[in-house]
């Protein structure tokens, strides 16, 4: 069992050398090849989610509204790991850590975007 332990430690700290930068990497080519979405579709974000939820001829709705469906990813995507990584890294790396965080969250919103794009774009075979 010890060497397994030894191999995983190995690979996992080789692993961020290179998932890093490569992350960093494309979260910069993302935003350059979108047009920098993360501004530029600010405002329509800001738009859409004060969209009213459609109703049916009974006034009951329909589907979810923006922000519903916006609430909802948010959740799947931020979960209690997230939380207490945050308090992790700010109590360890201290103002430093934010600015990262702030960073890699920027970034990661192209990468995002990119995601969402190729999910809806892509066609599951019948």
């Amino acid at each position: 069992m010890n060497g397994i332990e030894q191999v995983i430690t190995a690979i996992s700290q080789d692993v961020w050398w290179v998932l890093t930068p490569l992350v960093l990497a494309l979260g910069c080519w993302f935003t350059y090849r979108t047009g920098f979405v993360q501004v530029t579709l600010f405002p329509r974000m800001i738009a859409t989610l004060k969209d009213r939820t459609p109703l049916d001829a009974q006034g009951r709705p329909q589907s979810l509204s923006a922000f519903q469906a916006f609430t909802l990813s948010a959740a799947s995507r931020v979960g209690i790991g997230n939380i207490a990584g945050v308090g992790t890294a700010i109590a360890i790396g201290g103002p430093g850590a934010v600015f990262w965080m702030w960073v890699m969250a920027w970034l990661g919103a192209a990468s995002a975007f990119i995601e969402a794009s190729l999910a809806q774009a892509v066609q599951a075979p019948h």
